[in-house]
């Protein structure tokens, strides 16, 4: 092996911890960046020296191939490994680390560039006879041109960004009166997110499973596929839970797919880590879709089956190295590991159609059993700029049974306190029947979590009045380690009152520290025993039943974890009274904290009710806010590149 040297991981966030573990324990010295927003971030501390690049937004700093090059030169490093995201795909970039003397871990410029634009991808993998989806993929790229297109396909089909990935720039049409809106969203947001506004068109195939092949490849000739990946359970064409082996894949099947992805990797002369994905049918028919030039964000899933550390065969292979399996031994190894299930923890409100959020970490502590790929702490920021994922947990069991039910228990266990996430959804998704008998497709989540009210999952009654209890009860900040664990006997006769998503509660607590009863309306539920514990932790016999909560405070907010529910609420005894507040349809605010990127709003204008009034960009992510009804444009509190907070008031309409 020829020696790498110093390695700068040129990405932010879970990945470089997982990249630096690696390199850490191959002996190579590792060198983070880092962006303005960033330089407090766990990721920054977690190599061995780090370099402050600037900026807060990606085009800012980890899209820069000059401030990274440059960070190398500083940091003195001899090889750049870019993770996954960012430039980890652009082969600019790779060739400008090459041509800078550089060590690439990653495949060659020319194999990322065949691959980079999915319409030339498509014509050159169909001329060699891999299977594609019925499409048009040609350099028309009018509406009017597209439209006919469209017509000449037929429906359903999809609008797909050529340039893009991550489910970004895609639109499902299943109808011709959608199709020009759904053409317009998509190249702007294919325009935003990748500086190209270029789509193709294809057929689409209605509740398919996403199934991906991992492949390897190294400089000596030899190709891998190394199994697959169902990832098939999706939000907003994005992934949320991947595993394997794929409940719908036979041995038969695995080894044609696995054939055809080499294939596809031999075509473009491909060296290093990449996937290769298909669409599968019922009928177990497959088509290419596209193929990442990277490393996937659930690779952890196919280390698991078999046993090896896939960066450490990044790092090799960018040296030099051979593949160190065969396929027959990959393929035995494969089939015989049981079952691993990754799902990707991500800063976001399912019960508000997945919105992003951020803020501050208030408490972090992973659970124990699983594996946990993360970078957070307590009081780490989660920022507005970046992609919306926290970290992912993986679970490996001999049985999918087991994975699933050993990974939903490690979730409730999951402290992850003051941002909304996704955990409590993820728990839900995989005790769902359906997930746990393999009926998992692309529509998984809308079929059987259709909307906002079944996202939801509104905290027990056990548990808000274990808050409104110690609300009362408890002091307004945590004790010295002397005084924890002490009460007052002293009768209690009072009322809290506490604001939640839901809205104010008004509970009449009755009785003394030890034994109160806590009524909501008619209903009264008994809590004894109420104490803080040295640990931090509060716990209390409720309705007969031992619960022990975690807790984080921050002012008058108290954010909860309690065998596996969540409740964030706020103290409104302690909070300053707010002054008279406009009616909601009154008003357009921010849903996150992010930047205003057009503003169609005038004041003095008359708009409809679902006019589009503001558009902001935050996680990577386009949001359109529309008038809540009919009206006049009282005032426009915002302009275009503004930086914009959560339930900030962007637009007042006139009473």
């Amino acid at each position: 092996m020829t020696p790498l040297g110093t390695l700068l991981i040129a990405n932010r966030g879970e990945i470089v911890l997982r990249v630096a573990r690696t390199a850490k324990r191959m002996g190579l010295p590792t060198v983070a960046v880092a962006s303005d927003a960033d330089r407090r971030s766990p990721h920054a501390e977690s190599c061995d020296s780090v370099v402050h690049i600037g900026g807060e937004r990606p085009a800012d700093c980890y899209l820069r191939s000059d401030k990274l090059l440059a960070a190398a030169s500083a940091g003195g490093a001899q090889a750049i490994h870019p993770g996954y995201g960012f430039l980890s795909e652009n082969a600019e970039f790779a060739q400008a680390v090459i041509d800078a003397g550089l060590a690439w871990v990653g495949p060659p410029p020319a194999a990322m560039r065949a691959m980079a634009d999915k319409s030339s991808a498509r014509q050159r993998l169909a001329a060699r006879g891999i299977p594609v989806l019925p499409g048009y993929d040609g350099a028309e790229q009018t509406p009017a041109g597209l439209r006919r297109e469209a017509e000449r396909l037929g429906w359903p089909l999809m609008i797909k960004a050529t340039a893009g990935g991550g489910g970004r720039g895609m639109r499902l049409v299943t109808q011709s009166a959608d199709f020009d809106a759904a053409l317009s969203a998509a190249k702007a947001e294919a325009g935003a997110a990748f500086g190209d506004s270029r789509v193709l068109l294809e057929r689409a195939l209605i509740s398919p499973r996403h199934v991906e092949v991992q492949v390897f490849a190294d400089s000596h000739g030899q190709v891998l596929a190394l199994g697959e990946r169902d990832c098939s359970v999706q939000r907003r064409h994005q992934k949320i839970i991947e595993e394997a082996p794929s409940p719908a894949v036979s041995p038969a099947l695995r080894r044609r797919m696995g054939d055809v992805a080499v294939a596809v990797a031999r075509e473009v002369g491909y060296v290093g880590a990449g996937t290769v994905e298909f669409l599968l049918d019922e009928a177990g028919q497959f088509w290419f879709m596209e193929m990442n030039t990277r490393l996937q964000v659930e690779h952890p899933v196919t280390e698991a089956l078999l046993g090896v550390d896939l960066v450490e065969w990044q790092l090799r292979i960018a040296a030099g190295e051979a593949l160190p399996l065969t396929q027959d031994e990959v393929w035995q190894a494969f089939e015989s590991s049981g079952h691993a299930i990754e799902v990707r923890l991500c800063a976001e409100d399912p019960a508000q159609d997945f919105l992003p959020q951020s803020g501050e970490l208030l408490r972090w502590q992973p659970p124990e059993g699983v594996r946990c790929d993360a970078a957070l702490a307590d009081g780490a920021a989660v920022s507005p700029f970046y992609d919306s994922m926290l970290g992912k947990l993986i679970a490996h069991a001999p049985t999918r049974t087991a994975a699933a039910s050993q990974l939903a228990s490690a979730l409730g266990r999951t402290v992850c306190l003051g941002v909304n996430t996704n955990r409590a959804f993820l728990a839900a998704a995989l005790r769902h029947p359906a997930f746990m008998a393999g009926q998992t497709n692309t529509a998984f989540i809308a079929k059987h979590f259709p909307d906002n009210a079944s996202r939801a999952l509104p905290p027990p009654g056990w548990l808000q009045a274990l808050a409104a209890a110690a609300t009362v009860v408890l002091p307004a900040q945590p004790l010295p380690a002397l005084w924890r664990g002490w009460t007052s006997s002293g009768v209690v006769a009072t009322n809290a009152l506490l604001e939640n998503a839901s809205g104010v509660q008004r509970w009449a607590l009755n009785g003394n520290s030890q034994r109160l009863a806590c009524c909501l309306g008619a209903e009264c539920l008994q809590v004894e025993g109420l104490e803080q514990r040295a640990d931090g932790k509060i716990c209390a016999q409720v309705q007969g039943a031992l619960r022990v909560a975690e807790v984080a405070r921050e002012g008058t907010r108290w954010v909860w974890l309690c065998d596996g529910h969540e409740l964030d609420v706020r103290d409104l005894r302690l909070a300053r009274k707010p002054g008279q507040t406009q009616k909601a349809e009154d008003t357009v605010c921010a849903p996150m904290h992010g930047r205003v990127t057009l503003v169609h709003a005038q004041a003095g204008a008359a708009v409809e009710a679902g006019a589009l009034l503001i558009v902001m960009e935050a996680m990577k992510m386009e949001h359109r806010l529309h008038s809540p009804r009919a009206g006049v444009v009282k005032a426009v509190n915002t302009r275009e590149g503004e930086q914009v907070s959560a339930r900030q008031v962007l637009v007042e309409l006139n009473a």
